[in-house]
């Protein structure tokens, strides 16, 4: 008897029980889910525009710190300066007793150029086209002439003391009288030529051409 009401009893459980978990459940993770993600975009954004906003104060300083300091800024050929004088045809230009201290001439053209008595000091030359220019009593001290055509220029009393002029500079055709090459790097080429006609004193330094230019 006790056997029939155990199997009875058994009888009465449900065949395939299944475990049911409240609807609730699955909702409240995707909530969960749904605002993380929604919290890493608002993250990543806030870093997006941090990043933004830094480099554009970046750029901003250093716009401001070239044009407080004109010093520091590209003179010649560039966006800063009196004027744009690399890579230029300035054929003809008056620039006599000017200061050009530094000025940037590179690879322009400057044929009959007038830059007599201008200050030059520590101007680049450099791979320009001087052919027939007038630099008579220019201070061209520390001047760069490297790869520069300075054919028929005037140099009459200029003052070239450690100038530049490595490369294939020409100086022929130059009238040198009374002009100072104290410490002018010349290929030897170059120093013989001007040796066969240099003359005078240069009226500032009181050298004499042939001295400077080491002339036996």
């Amino acid at each position: 008897m006790a056997i029939l009401s155990f199997c009875f009893c058994c009888s009465k459980l449900p065949s395939n029980p299944k475990l049911h978990f409240p609807p609730q459940t699955h909702q409240a993770t995707s909530q969960v889910s749904l605002k993380s993600a929604e919290s890493s975009r608002n993250g990543f954004i806030s870093l997006s525009e941090s990043i933004s906003r830094a480099s554009f104060l970046a750029l901003l300083s250093a716009s401001l710190f070239f044009a407080s300091d004109p010093a520091l800024a590209f003179k010649g050929g560039g966006p800063y300066g009196a004027g744009v004088t690399r890579g230029q045809d300035l054929t003809g230009k008056d620039f006599s007793g000017k200061s050009l201290i530094k000025q940037d001439f590179k690879t322009s053209i400057l044929r009959q150029a007038n830059f007599k008595g201008a200050k030059l000091l520590g101007a680049s030359f450099f791979d320009a086209d001087l052919t027939g220019a007038d630099l008579s009593d220019a201070d061209l001290r520390g001047a760069d002439f490297s790869l520069a055509n300075v054919t028929k220029v005037n140099l009459s009393n200029a003052n070239l003391e450690g100038a530049l002029t490595t490369g294939n500079t020409s100086f022929k055709g130059s009238v040198i009288q009374g002009a100072d090459f104290t410490d002018v790097p010349l290929r030897e080429d170059q120093r013989e030529y001007l040796c066969k006609f240099a003359d005078g004193l240069n009226t500032v330094t009181g050298n004499a051409t042939r001295e400077t230019l080491l002339c036996e």
